[in-house]
């Protein structure tokens, strides 16, 4: 008995001190300062040749009365029903929720309110920490103690994501049906209705199916709820529905995936006041326009008959400027954006980091080691024996230039191990890796994985010269007016030597020379004939990864291929990369006269035999080694 009276009392204290709190935030955001519910601006968009690109999606904005009855009902209906009886959060259905995901061992569903949602989407980012969920907690009621249920409602509206780049719902129904939301047929507003959820798997012009039977869902809940007939549901159509221009819509989509990434730049700029942000505005971006399309257009022809996934981006290497972006093959099927986001296996791509530190540790160019199979045994026994592609070894001594020539993986161990494990770790951290990096013997061949946004931050470092940039999508924000509001502030940080690096790029050039050709052929020797200018390029392989980086002073690039599940890569697929990489460097390339590294003064170069690094050569095996003058 004292057992239960003291539980009670622990309970009404804990419900007691619950409402006190509560009621405290709720007093504290009464007498803050609201936040704006704004949204009737403009965001032009302009390429890096100042010609406008986009216009912001959140500039249709209406009111309630404009937008059709039964897409509000429906929006209410399956995200947050109790719309109208709460203050912010929905206490029992968060209770519920917590419940069906404790039994079911998994999370089975969330329970954001459309107040909540709105802060999400409108003013956090992405983050998943415990200081956004607090900051998201204090905005809801911030919402909610400033603003009617219409208010909030309409804000939403005007600012969901409804797929295909478009954001609020008057430019979901001009997109999708070239018709006014006000104007939307029962099922057309179904359809548009479900795609909040999901706007990747329930986007119509992708996932037609999907999208019907979301719509099925919804409109059986407002059957439930009293907001929609037997006799309406039962007559239901999603068959007639007509999408304008669909196959231009979804030819044209991939700059969405670079459209994303300047709003997520935006959204992380913390020098502009929020209320100017609030008004029209000009972002001027980094965009590469014709060479956006044309690597579209090679992603299209090489990839049209693949189900595989692609990423890739084109930078200014002097600048950290992105001048072209696409994170995967198809926006409508997938928003999801792989440069950005995924982390990769980058395989033998890792090599020229590792081979820099070698430079920058005693090692040459014509520096070897023997080249054949071998079993690295470590303490307690443990032991190690990476394989050459096909099982090739030169079974005598190579230079490090046919071991970049080649990509040979014991050269690339055996360097690794030379230099200590943790010295191309700590090289990683400096140029710019953030993913965390072990220090294993494999670390050489690539196996961690990398962000592609990080790894390309770290080649530029080898395209740049020796230096550091912050890579960024804009290059200015003007008022409507034209005052400006933000330019990124150069960011230049000289982390490699410059020598080391001309040296490397010069290693680099191996993989397609005719010279290296031996007992292996040079990795990329395909592309030689097709090549009008002069690259530093490496090419990384695993079992479900393909890469190509390649670069000079104007450009670099970073393609990758493979698939989201980890599927195998068939040997078929190897030229992919390459391709959609030629295609695209090679256009942005053809107005540049001078696109090689002037030789440093304190940089020599001697001719020696390509493979051993000996005097012993002849017209078809040499190379130009280079050397710091005075380490020849």
């Amino acid at each position: 008995m004292k057992l239960l009276k003291t539980g009670l009392k622990l309970l009404i204290l804990f419900t007691f001190s619950s409402f006190s709190l509560l009621f405290g935030l709720y007093l504290y955001c009464y007498f803050k300062k609201p936040i704006s519910l704004k949204n009737n601006y403009n965001y032009l968009i302009y390429d890096n040749k100042d010609m406008p690109v986009s216009l912001n999606s959140e500039n249709n904005y209406i009111t309630l009365d404009d937008i059709n009855v039964n897409l509000i009902n429906a929006i209410i209906n399956v995200e947050d029903k109790n719309f109208y009886k709460h203050h912010g959060f929905d206490y029992f259905r968060i209770i519920k929720t917590f419940y069906n995901n404790l039994v079911n061992h998994k999370i089975t569903g969330g329970a954001s309110t459309i107040s909540q949602q709105l802060v999400k989407n409108k003013y956090l980012n992405f983050e998943k920490t415990y200081r956004r969920k607090i900051k998201e907690a204090f905005l809801t009621i911030n919402l909610e103690t400033h603003y009617s249920k219409g208010e909030i409602l309409t804000s939403y509206l005007n600012t969901i994501n409804f797929g295909g780049g478009n954001y609020g719902i008057e430019n979901a129904s001009l997109y999708y049906f070239d018709k006014h939301s006000k104007d939307l047929t029962l099922e057309e507003a179904l359809i548009l209705s479900g795609i909040p959820k999901n706007p990747t798997k329930y986007n119509p012009l992708n996932n037609f199916d999907n999208a019907v039977e979301r719509a099925d869902i919804i409109a059986k809940l407002m059957v439930k709820n009293n907001y929609l007939t037997e006799e309406q549901y039962n007559n239901l159509n999603f068959e007639q529905i007509e999408f304008t221009n669909k196959e231009e819509k979804i030819s044209k989509s991939a700059i969405n995936y670079y459209l994303d990434a300047v709003y997520n730049e935006l959204r992380d700029i913390n020098t502009i006041p929020s209320s100017m942000l609030e008004d029209d505005i000009k972002i001027y971006t980094t965009l590469d326009i014709e060479s956006q399309n044309i690597m579209e257009e090679s992603i299209k022809n090489n990839m049209s008959n693949n189900d595989m996934q692609v990423a890739s981006i084109l930078v200014n290497p002097n600048n950290g400027e992105v001048l072209a972006l696409i994170g995967g093959k198809n926006y409508y099927e997938s928003q999801y954006n792989r440069v950005l986001s995924a982390k990769r296996q980058v395989g033998s791509t890792m090599k020229p980091l590792l081979y820099y530190c070698a430079l920058n540790n005693g090692m040459v160019g014509s520096s070897t080691f023997l080249s054949e199979y071998t079993n690295f045994t470590f303490a307690n026994n443990k032991t190690y024996s990476p394989k050459n592609f096909n099982d090739k070894y030169a079974n005598k001594e190579i230079t490090m230039a046919a071991a970049l020539s080649y990509s040979d993986n014991v050269y690339a161990v055996k360097t690794h191990l030379f230099l200590g494990e943790n010295t191309l770790i700590d090289y990683a951290k400096k140029i710019g890796i953030k993913s965390k990096l072990d220090p294993n013997p494999s670390l050489a061949l690539g196996t961690n994985d990398i962000n592609m946004f990080e790894f390309a931050t770290a080649y530029t470092t080898l395209a740049s010269g020796g230096f550091k940039h912050k890579l960024h999508f804009i290059r200015r924000i003007e008022d409507k007016n034209g005052n400006v509001l933000y330019e990124p502030k150069e960011y230049l940080e000289l982390v490699n030597n410059p020598n080391n690096v001309f040296i490397l790029n010069e290693l680099l050039t191996s993989t397609y020379n005719i010279n290296f050709k031996d007992y292996n052929n040079p990795t990329v020797l395909g592309l030689a004939s097709k090549l009008t200018n002069k690259y530093a390029i490496k090419t990384g392989t695993t079992d479900t990864d393909l890469w190509l980086v390649g670069y000079n002073k104007n450009a670099l690039m970073l393609v990758w291929n493979g698939y989201d599940s980890n599927q195998l890569i068939n040997t078929a697929d190897y030229q992919l990369s390459r391709n959609i990489w030629l295609d695209t460097i090679e256009n942005y390339e053809k107005d540049f006269e001078d696109n090689w590294y002037d030789t440093p003064k304190n940089v020599v170069a001697v001719p020696k035999n390509a493979i051993t690094g000996s005097d012993d050569f002849n017209k078809t095996n040499y190379y130009n080694f280079y050397y710091v003058n005075g380490t020849q």
